[in-house]
């Protein structure tokens, strides 16, 4: 039996759900745009670095300062203005303008200083440059996740996240092919065709976000006005805070755990006494690496709908306890690619299912400035979680203890796997045991 409204119930949420369809389309090219872009500028940007300064320290501060300007924007400014102006998409729209345009005048400055036979200089020019950049194109992470986590439920997130990650994983793929291509001994940084490409990437990407914005931010009436400030209260009252914090806790020694150790691991398989791995070969390992990412993407965020995220997230924290102690055993190439291929899966099922379940946890009102946080506890995968922990480790046992490099590094990976086990247990005893009770 039809009730006297329900056609055109049916009727009103059929261009609801087609303008739904059109924003996740935008969403998914943005995403793909966006690690593509990624892939291009970043895959030898420590390589470029390196060459013009010769320090590997000051290399290594690249991700570090990004990280630290990243975090500083999303919880000082972009959250704020993200939960009391609900700019999401304009967010977005004004981190990728700015971005374009910070681009081209890092690499302005950049090619001055190069062409004054500063290398050095110009070395630091594009960390601090980049940093800078970093700071403002933040607010389009924060636009991103608040928008992201509007678009979809606590039913359907993980599975769509999962997509997202996977194209994600396909566009830093197919960037890192490109840059192989444009790279060329550092002439596509100096010469200006990397940052060029960048900015008409970047162009691209606006134009998506701003064709998005036109049916995300439109005014509201005040019935759904009034709706959505009763929802907000309702999601507010009922937010858990101090689950949060651990939810946080725990997910910053799972991924100080887990990515303390890639620069180690870059390192390890090129030992002569270990793996002695070829260029081609060392390709292959990384490899593996993103495509269990990308299997993970597809299939954790479909699991985590059905069985639990908090399951699948433990799931993952046992494969990222598990790798790390197979690295020293590995004795051949096709068995290290296999065991980093399991490494990456259980890196991106926890990225992936972690965001879904902070979507789930983090009430209406308060996106901008509580995706800010995860955001920044994500961030630390970038290069502090190397400098700070896995790479002073590493050095301490061989210039300190006099061990050998390999003893020094498979030390580093049992490490790993001790932190990423405290991470897991935290998050089983604040965050998986309440939300059973609950449950």
């Amino acid at each position: 039996m039809i009730r006297p409204n329900e056609g055109t119930e049916t009727k009103a949420n059929e261009p609801q759900q087609s303008t739904r369809k059109s924003i996740f389309l935008n969403l998914s090219l943005f995403q793909f745009l966006s690690f593509v872009r990624r892939g291009i500028f970043y895959t030898f940007m420590i390589n470029y670095l390196f060459n013009l300064m010769q320090t590997v320290t000051y290399t290594a501060l690249l991700g570090t300062l990004n990280m630290m300007a990243s975090a500083l924007g999303q919880n000082l400014l972009w959250g704020r203005i993200s939960d009391r102006y609900k700019f999401k998409t304009r967010l977005i729209v004004a981190g990728e303008s700015i971005a374009a345009v910070s681009y081209l005048a890092v690499f302005l400055v950049h090619r001055s200083l190069l062409d004054s036979h500063a290398g050095f200089a110009a070395g630091v020019s594009l960390i601090i440059g980049l940093s800078f950049l970093e700071f403002f194109w933040s607010m389009s992470d924060v636009g991103w996740a608040s928008l992201l986590t509007d678009m979809t439920t606590s039913k359907t997130r993980g599975g769509i996240v999962g997509v997202l990650n996977f194209i994600a994983s396909l566009g830093r793929m197919i960037g890192i092919i490109f840059a192989g291509l444009l790279y060329n001994d550092g002439e596509g940084f100096r010469q200006g065709t990397i940052f060029y490409i960048v900015i008409v990437m970047l162009a691209a990407s606006t134009l998506l976000m701003w064709i998005t914005s036109r049916s995300t931010e439109k005014p509201v009436g005040r019935t759904e006005e009034k709706a959505a400030k009763v929802a907000s209260a309702k999601t507010s009252a009922s937010y858990d805070g101090k689950t949060y914090k651990w939810f946080l806790a725990s997910l910053i020694m799972l991924i100080v755990g887990a990515a303390c150790v890639s620069q180690v691991f870059l390192l390890f398989i090129k030992l002569p006494e270990g793996l002695n791995a070829s260029d081609a070969e060392m390709s292959l390992i990384l490899t593996t690496w993103t495509l269990g990412g990308m299997l993970a993407s597809l299939l954790c965020g479909w699991l985590a709908d059905r069985i639990g995220k908090v399951k699948v997230i433990l799931v993952g924290s046992v494969l990222a306890f598990l790798t790390p102690l197979l690295y020293g055993s590995a004795s051949s190439i096709p068995t290290m690619a296999l065991v980093y291929g399991f490494n990456g899966i259980s890196f991106w099922t926890i990225q992936t299912v972690g965001f879904a379940l902070a979507g789930d946890l983090i009430p209406e009102d308060r996106r901008g400035r509580l995706f800010s946080r995860y955001n920044t506890v994500m961030a630390l995968s970038w290069g502090p979680a190397g400098l700070l922990v896995g790479g002073p480790l590493a050095d301490i046992q061989t210039k300190s203890l006099g061990l050998s490099p390999y003893t020094a590094y498979v030390n580093a990976f049992f490490a790993s796997s001790i932190i990423v086990t405290l991470g897991a247990i935290l998050f089983a005893a604040k965050v998986a045991r309440p939300k059973a009770k609950t449950a």
